[in-house]
């Protein structure tokens, strides 16, 4: 069975029990159901063409995950503020596309603890979960503030990430489960810490700019793996045209093959064709 099309990021979707099911888009028509493929061979053949996920246009490079260079140059959602959203410059007046601003920067915002790797503080639109956690191969996941714009939320990440990391180390994360940790306590402990630098963050934000989400649970996420690698390896479409191998398992944004591992986000955009 071929499926024929430019990759996406993997659809994801979590059960009640917690478990991840995947889909990956190919083209505008196919949705290939992953998981039933667990255990059996899967051969991704790259066509030697890359297409911009935004425009269409046809590009020899692929830029911030599966852009060409002209709209990496004039999008909001490829400038340098969406990874450091302390450096927002729409008051500026010179935010790329300040529409797109209102409708995804200006929007409720929570803060996070994720085990992944080990224990990480994260940002990420309200609307974006679960998704946010289980793309970043999350084992166990914790709201703890609600912000009113994704500026604000990176001030308090600053300001969090002096005790805790903000970083997954993606290779520890593909060679199994993290270690559980009580996260309501690591919660606790870290806005005790962070509660004075907190405030004056949130200085001129208003009074209702940030809510303590007291009551939030924490989320265990489970993935459909069959077996875990002892060492990773990174396929890489640059340099190889095709990569696969018996499925082994899925996990945060990679397909974990018995040779190795791809992450499909990455090469968002290439045009590949998968035999199943």
């Amino acid at each position: 069975m071929n499926y024929r099309g430019a990759l996406r990021k993997m659809k994801v979707t979590l059960q009640a029990d917690g478990r991840v099911g995947y889909h990956l888009p190919l083209g505008e028509d196919s949705r290939v159901p992953l998981v039933d493929w667990l255990g059996h061979s899967l051969t991704l053949v790259y066509q030697g063409e890359i297409h911009c996920i935004h425009c269409g246009r046809k590009t020899s490079k692929s830029f911030n995950q599966g852009y060409c260079f002209p709209c990496f140059r004039k999008l909001a959602r490829c400038d340098r503020c969406i990874v450091k959203p302390e450096l927002c410059h729409h008051d500026q007046g010179t935010c790329r596309e300040p529409e797109w601003a209102r409708a995804n920067c200006f929007q409720p915002h929570v803060v996070y603890l994720a085990n992944a790797s080990d224990l990480k503080v994260g940002i990420t639109r309200k609307s974006q979960l679960p998704t946010r956690w289980i793309d970043q191969g999350a084992t166990q996941a914790l709201p703890i503030l609600e912000v009113t714009s994704r500026y604000l939320a990176g001030l308090v990440e600053v300001v969090m990430k002096r005790h805790v990391s903000d970083r997954t180390h993606w290779q520890r994360m593909l060679k199994g489960e993290a270690e559980p940790l009580d996260l309501s306590a690591e919660r606790d402990r870290l806005l005790d810490q962070c509660r004075d630098a907190i405030q004056a963050a949130a200085n001129g934000f208003g009074p209702h700019a940030i809510r303590v989400l007291s009551d939030a649970r924490a989320l265990s996420i489970r993935y459909p793996i069959l077996e875990y690698p002892n060492k990773v390896k990174a396929f890489n479409f640059d340099k190889q045209d095709e990569v696969g191998g018996a499925l082994r398992g899925i996990k945060g944004q990679y397909l974990i093959f018995d040779q190795g591992v791809v992450n499909v986000r990455k090469f968002a955009g290439y045009e590949v064709v998968l035999k199943a």
